[in-house]
């Protein structure tokens, strides 16, 4: 079970949930699962390996089925199926509610939706509502900045320039997301989000000058609520005896949550544009994405050249 929960008014009001029945605790019922359950099986008389922990979706199918049986036999149906203490049931395809459904839930006090929307879309939707609400997360000390289009997480050591760096950024154009704490959400199995957390959205502290709030002073053009996160950038101050990869062939990845995301450190010395090397890093990322390793490319040239 996810250790975060949404409420179900919640979920009902954004995704247009039309209230055919309210709960007496409805303003207070929260959902904490991801999955949801067509009962097919259970309006059929099979529970085992029912879990009523889930939203319960009918459509057209469960419908159809329904009206093969008698009032009698769809009243034992319904008050087996209300019985269990399920979190809310939703009529999809704009199904006309069977009166015994309704009897079984005001009997039993449970919630009851319906919505226009086909089974299979609008359970998709759905899904992918509580999948970001439930979401499996954690915060990152760093900033994150949309660069280009990409999110770019930039970490590293106290005092390397990380907001400098980001607020450079945003004078270039770009936006901030996250300034000192970033909310990692992991949506799916290859895909991160950050955002910063509701407190602190936009603000910005600069050593020296104090907190500021980047919406205020660069308008809205300047910031966004949430970004994808596709590069890390670790800022680490220079050492003159460490070895910093000059070719760049192959890609060092960082796993958050079990998810791999490309990863480079940028060595800080004065006179370094760190703006400009993390716009030049997150184009060079997207070209490697799409197949195209500059460094690979030359390393394969200067083989052929001097293999023949």
């Amino acid at each position: 079970m996810s250790q975060y929960r949404v409420l179900l008014k919640t979920i009902a009001e954004e995704l247009e949930m039309e209230v055919l029945h309210q709960s007496s605790v409805y303003g207070e019922k929260y959902v904490t699962k991801t999955d949801v359950n067509r009962p097919a099986l259970q309006l059929a008389g099979f529970y085992n390996y029912f879990d009523p922990h889930r939203l319960q979706c009918i459509g057209r199918v469960e419908s159809t089925f329904l009206e093969t049986m008698t009032e009698d036999q769809r009243r034992l149906c319904f008050q087996e199926f209300m019985k269990h203490d399920i979190d809310g049931l939703i009529i999809c395809h704009n199904c006309v509610p069977f009166p015994e459904c309704m009897e079984m839930a005001e009997k039993y006090d449970r919630d009851v939706f319906l919505v226009q929307e086909d089974t299979s879309k609008f359970m998709a939707d759905l899904i992918d509502t509580l999948t970001e609400y439930l979401a499996p997360r954690q915060t990152i000390h760093g900033v994150l900045v949309e660069v280009y289009g990409d999110g770019v997480l930039i970490t590293g050591d106290s005092g390397a320039g990380k907001s400098e760096t980001a607020l450079a950024l945003v004078k270039n154009g770009h936006r901030l997301v996250a300034d000192d704490a970033v909310e990692i959400k992991r949506l799916s199995r290859k895909r991160l989000v950050g955002s910063a957390p509701e407190l602190i959205r936009y603000y910005m502290e600069l050593r020296g000058i104090g907190i500021i709030n980047a919406k205020e002073v660069y308008g809205w053009s300047s910031v966004k609520p949430e970004a994808g996160l596709d590069l890390i950038v670790k800022l680490e101050f220079w050492d003159e005896d460490k070895f910093y990869d000059r070719l760049g062939i192959d890609t060092e990845y960082e796993e958050i949550m079990g998810v791999k995301v490309p990863c480079i450190t940028i060595p800080v010395r004065p006179g370094r544009n760190l703006a400009v090397i993390i716009e030049l890093a997150t184009l060079n990322n997207r070209q490697k994405k799409m197949g195209n390793n500059a460094a690979q490319m030359l390393e394969e040239a200067m083989g052929q050249m001097y293999g023949a």
